[in-house]
């Protein structure tokens, strides 16, 4: 069995982040979950929300995540995601406008509210990584 965890965290565009990890945080539709070295397999639907990688040399690496899948096998970790950033990409004046938009559209159309969970989730990506 490896000492770590294999983590690869993907965007449809490209791979965000790739590497070794003692731990995996992310939020599913059942709520958040911990992913460490002889985890179960599972795959879970993510939401949209912040999802912490502690790598091997302590640091963590903090992205926010479009929804998506958890996949967890042989300690191996996929997160495959519509969209993902890393928090330091994140541009929080530009993030606060598209929420401030957001909230003007809860209400008004569909997707008001699903733009208003992302927005949020790259600001406390970014609070996280502070």
């Amino acid at each position: 069995m490896a000492e770590n965890l294999t983590v690869e965290l993907v965007a449809a565009d490209r791979t965000v982040w790739s590497g070794e990890a003692t731990m995996v945080i992310a939020r599913t539709t059942e709520g958040d979950v911990g992913v460490l070295r002889g985890h179960a397999p599972m795959l879970s639907v993510l939401t949209d929300a912040v999802v912490e990688i502690a790598e091997v040399d302590g640091d963590v690496v903090v992205a926010a995540v479009d929804g998506g899948f958890l996949s967890v096998a042989g300690d191996r970790v996929s997160i495959l995601s519509e969209r993902a950033v890393l928090a330091q990409e994140v541009d929080v004046d530009q993030v606060r406008a598209e929420l401030d938009e957001a909230r003007g559209l809860v209400g008004a159309t569909d997707e008001g509210e699903q733009r208003v969970r992302r927005a949020e989730a790259r600001i406390r990506a970014v609070e996280k990584s502070r």
